[in-house]
């Protein structure tokens, strides 16, 4: 897809970390981009600095995702890229033994479905959302409609002890990515997932210097956590390469994470 000032997007979670980068990535080719985010003031900022728009949304409900697809919409007509960064995580053992006197509580079933909704949920409704909206489009030239780039992560794959909640969901998002590929084959519309190792979001490099660095240490190579900026950097590749579709990458240079 050629990413120019013909196309819209729509980023969610655009406002901070991984969707703010990308935001400014697309931007940068002319795109016309949409940000969804429950931070208003960082939204509305990130929009202003980039000629976008702003629309408060939570993934978690369909009036609020209508109303931020018809707000892009109207700005910047029906979209063809969707990236999905919206999501959240907790840490939180299955069953676990207090050390003070021997209690014993388990994982709040509460929480553990608030991340999925967010999580796994949310992703799939914006992607419903937006690719029947793709649908309305004319091909190009080559016959395509709309790209969408899921985020899930590489606990998908290798979580961590108290991520149960946030492993499901993101290797939920990773499953789903080949089946709505093949539901979207015949409509021109490309689907692919992300899943980012550690990265300097706004999360992490909140943590103190020591945490840091330990995580630095952690990664094989480079040792560092990822910049932002390279996950912007994979996310328009899939967008622009028109053969990439179906396809599930990990983001995070080698890294496996150890149980705890």
């Amino acid at each position: 897809m050629k990413l120019d000032n013909m196309v819209a997007a729509v980023v969610t979670g655009g406002a901070s970390g991984l969707g703010e980068a990308t935001v400014r990535a697309l931007a940068a080719k002319g795109v016309k981009v949409a940000i969804f985010d429950l931070n208003a003031e960082k939204g509305e900022a990130v929009a202003a600095e980039v000629g976008g728009i702003f629309a408060k949304v939570d993934v978690t409900s369909d009036e609020s995702v209508d109303a931020g697809f018809a707000k892009a919409r109207e700005a910047h007509g029906q979209e063809r890229i969707l990236v999905n960064c919206a999501g959240i995580g907790n840490a939180i053992k299955t069953a676990s033994r207090s050390k003070e006197d021997g209690s014993i509580k388990h994982f709040p079933i509460d929480a553990f479905n608030q991340v999925i909704q967010i999580n796994l949920v949310g992703t799939f409704r914006c992607i419903a959302k937006s690719a029947a909206g793709m649908l309305t489009l004319e091909p190009q030239t080559d016959g395509e409609r709309g790209a969408i780039v899921n985020t899930a992560s590489v606990a998908a794959e290798d979580g961590q002890m108290g991520q149960a909640a946030y492993s499901a969901s993101k290797g939920g998002v990773v499953s789903l990515t080949l089946p709505i590929a093949r539901d979207l084959m015949s409509e021109g519309i490309r689907v692919n997932t992300i899943l980012p190792g550690i990265f300097r979001t706004p999360l992490l490099m909140g943590l103190p210097e020591k945490a840091v660095e330990a995580l630095n240490a952690s990664v094989p190579f480079p040792k560092r956590m990822g910049d932002p900026a390279e996950y912007a950097q994979l996310a328009l590749t899939m967008i622009e390469c028109g053969y990439f579709n179906g396809e599930d990458v990990r983001l995070d240079g080698a890294i496996r994470m150890a149980p705890r």
